[in-house]
C-alpha cells in the first residue's frame, strides 16, 4: 500500500491552525491531570544516577543561560541540553502516562508515552521566551501530544516489532511541534521542524533496562527542541518528511494504516477519545495488570514470603518478549523482569519507586524469589490476540496448595478505570518526597491544578528545579 503524501501537511494545518479555544473542556481536564502526573516524576527523576550524569554534563558543557534544570536549582543551560535533562527525568522511573488504542491490531509497545516530549519541550521553550502563560503551555502540550499520537496510532506494530522504542522515535514528533508552536512557526518552517524531527527520531528496544532507555526519551526532547529552533533560523529539511517511500512511515515502520489516518489530527484528540493511562506502578505497561492480580492474590490469601515455594507466570508474546529478564539484578532491569516485579509484590506488598533500588533489588529475598518464578508462554493465550494485556498466575505454597488468579482485562489507570484525583495527588507526592518541601509541593500542586489560568509559568519551572530554597524537604 502506498503511503499518503499529505501527512506532513495535515500535520502542519493542524500545529497552525488550532487555539487554546479549539480545545475541548474533557481534553483540558485530562491535560491537568498529565501534567501533574508529569511533574511529579521531573522530581522524582532528578535524583537518579542517570540524570545526575546528565545534569553534571550539562552544567560542564555551559552555554547560553536559557533553562534550568529539574533539581539542579538556579543553574541554567541551553535549550536543548536542558530539554535532554527533564525529559530523561522524566522517564526515569519509567512511571510517565501511556497512550490508549482501540485498534485490535495494535501491540501495546507500539503505543508512546505521550506527555513527556511536548511538556519538556513547552517548559524549556517557555523558560527561554520568558513570560509564557499557562493557556500558551497547554496549547503546545496538546498540540504536541496529539501530533505525536496520531503517528504512533497510524503506524504498523512492525516499527516497535523491529526494535524501534517509539516514546524515542514518534516522541521527537511531539517535542518539535511543541516546541515550533511557542516558537510560532509556520509554512515552510513548521514543515521544515517536522522533517529536521523524522530524521532525528531514534531509540531502540535493546537498550531496554539500562539507563539509555530514559534518555531515549530525552533525546527525543532534545531532538524535537533543536528541530524547532534550527527550523526557526531557516535550517531547511524535505517538508513532507513524514510521506512517501522513503518519508518516516515507510522507512521506520514499513507503512501506516491510510485508513485511519484519513480521519487526520485532533478528529477527535486522543487525549479525549480513546484517552491516555496514568501509570499505578514504575514498570512497563505491560506488566501492571499482572502485578495488580499478584498484589490481589496475596491480599486475599494474607500469602506471606515464607509461604510461597514456587510462581509460575502464564504470558502471551506481547508480555514475555519485551518484559525479558529472566532474574534482574538492578532497578532498571527489574522494571522489565515479570520475575523481579511479582517478587517485590509478595515481598512488599507494593511497588512504588522506593522499592525499586538497587540493593533490594540485588539483596537476597528478592534473588531467590526470582530465581523460583517461572515465565511461560500461553499459546491459548497468544490466541486470544494482543489487544488486550492477558495473563495467568499460579502460586504453590509450601503446605501444597496452588493459587491461581487471572489479571484483570480492565486496565487501572486507564480511562475506563482511571487512577482518582486523590490517587493522582498522593503519586505526586510520593514522587516530590525528599526534593521539594511540603509547602512548595502544595504551592507547585496548585499551579499545575490552574496552569490555564496562570499569567507566567516562571515561577512553577523555578519549583520543579529547586531555584526556591524548599521550605522542608
Amino acid at each position: 500500500m502506498s503511503i499518503p503524501s499529505d501527512i506532513t501537511a495535515q500535520a502542519v494545518r493542524f500545529i497552525e491552525r488550532t487555539t487554546y479555544e479549539d480545545l475541548p473542556g474533557e481534553a483540558l481536564i485530562v491535560g491537568r491531570r498529565c501534567m501533574i502526573d508529569t511533574v511529579g516524576l521531573y522530581l522524582a527523576g532528578s535524583r537518579e544516577g542517570s540524570v545526575r550524569i546528565l545534569i553534571d554534563d550539562a552544567l560542564d558543557q555551559g552555554g547560553s543561560a536559557d533553562a534550568p534544570l529539574p533539581g539542579a536549582g538556579s543553574q541554567k543551560v541551553p535549550a536543548s541540553l536542558a530539554a535532554r535533562v527533564w525529559g530523561t527525568a522524566g522517564h526515569a522511573h519509567d512511571w510517565d502516562d501511556t497512550q490508549v488504542s482501540h485498534d485490535p491490531a495494535h501491540v501495546y509497545g507500539l503505543l508512546t508515552h505521550p506527555s513527556v516530549p511536548p511538556l519538556t519541550a513547552a517548559l524549556v521553550v517557555a523558560s527561554m521566551l520568558g513570560k509564557v502563560s499557562g493557556r500558551d503551555l497547554m496549547l503546545a502540550f496538546q498540540i504536541g501530544f496529539e501530533v505525536e499520537c496520531k503517528i504512533s496510532e497510524w503506524m504498523k506494530p512492525l516499527h516497535y516489532r523491529r526494535g524501534h522504542h517509539t516514546s524515542g522515535t514518534v516522541g521527537t514528533f511531539g517535542a518539535a511541534a511543541a516546541a515550533a508552536k511557542l516558537l510560532r512557526l509556520e509554512g515552510e518552517k513548521l514543515a521544515h521542524a517536522l522533517g529536521l524531527a523524522a530524521s532525528f527520531a531514534a531509540g531502540i528496544r535493546v537498550n531496554f533496562g539500562t539507563m539509555t532507555k530514559p534518555l531515549h526519551v530525552g533525546r527525543a526532547c532534545e531532538n524535537g527542541v533543536i528541530a524547532a529552533l534550527l527550523a526557526g533560523r531557516g535550517f531547511e529539511a524535505d517538508p513532507a518528511a513524514l510521506d512517501g517511500t522513503w518519508g518516516f512511515f515507510s522507512v521506520m515502520g514499513e507503512g501506516l494504516d491510510a485508513e485511519k489516518a484519513r480521519e487526520g489530527f485532533g478528529a477527535p484528540l486522543t487525549i479525549v477519545t480513546p484517552g491516555v493511562s496514568i501509570k499505578p506502578y514504575p514498570s512497563g505497561i505491560l506488566t501492571h495488570q499482572s502485578m495488580d492480580a499478584m498484589l490481589k492474590l496475596v491480599l486475599d490469601n494474607d500469602l506471606k514470603p515464607e509461604q510461597v515455594e514456587r510462581i509460575r507466570f502464564f504470558a502471551g508474546k506481547n508480555i514475555i518478549e519485551p518484559i525479558r529478564y529472566p532474574v534482574a539484578r538492578n532497578h532498571l532491569q527489574a522494571k522489565f523482569s515479570m520475575p523481579a516485579l511479582l517478587a517485590m509484590i509478595v515481598l512488599c506488598r507494593r511497588a512504588s519507586h522506593h522499592e525499586f533500588e538497587d540493593a533490594f533489588v540485588a539483596g537476597d529475598a528478592m534473588q531467590d524469589l526470582q530465581a523460583r518464578t517461572d515465565v511461560i508462554n500461553d499459546l491459548e493465550i497468544d490466541a486470544l490476540g494482543y489487544d488486550k494485556i492477558r495473563s495467568r498466575i499460579e502460586v504453590t505454597t509450601t503446605d501444597g496448595r496452588t493459587l491461581v488468579q487471572w489479571a484483570d482485562e480492565r486496565y487501572r489507570g486507564g480511562p475506563s478505570n482511571p487512577i482518582s484525583d486523590v490517587g493522582l495527588v498522593e503519586k505526586f507526592r510520593m514522587c516530590a518526597e525528599g526534593v521539594i518541601g511540603d509547602t512548595h509541593q502544595e504551592e507547585l500542586l496548585a499551579l499545575v491544578r490552574d496552569v490555564d489560568g496562570v499569567a507566567d509559568i516562571r515561577n512553577l519551572i523555578k519549583l520543579v528545579s529547586g531555584e526556591t530554597e524548599p521550605a522542608n524537604a
